[in-house]
């Protein structure tokens, strides 16, 4: 169970601390591609990988009762991510950014932004 959730602004991530005192952080980017809403289609088949997302912010986090926490980013995309999952993306986070890269590659697609983006 996620005993503490931190927002790293900073370094554009969120810091999970869990029961079993292990602790992980995961991007913002990780956590936006890896949408559970983002996973599927309709027809259950797998997606292309969700493309573009290098700059995405994490905006809001609410707690959904039992079902776990809705995060806002950004881009206007906002899921619920059940507990086990976040714990499944902290215990498994290496692993699935390679796999996500990959995915990236295999399709042509890119971790950057569309647009150029500039801080004011």
């Amino acid at each position: 169970m996620i005993t503490q959730m931190q927002l790293n602004h900073q370094d554009h991530e969120l810091v999970l601390h869990f029961d079993d005192n292990f602790q992980q952080s995961l991007s913002y980017e990780f956590l936006r591609v890896y949408s559970p809403s983002e996973q599927t289609s309709a027809q259950g088949k797998a997606k292309s990988p969700v493309s573009h997302k290098k700059m995405v912010k994490l905006m809001a986090i609410e707690p959904v009762g039992k079902h776990g926490f809705r995060l806002a980013f950004d881009d206007q995309h906002s899921a619920i991510y059940p507990h086990l999952l976040l714990k499944e993306y902290a215990h498994n986070r290496n692993r699935l950014w390679h796999e996500y890269v990959q995915a990236l590659e295999i399709t042509g697609h890119s971790r950057e932004a569309m647009i150029d983006i500039k801080q004011v």
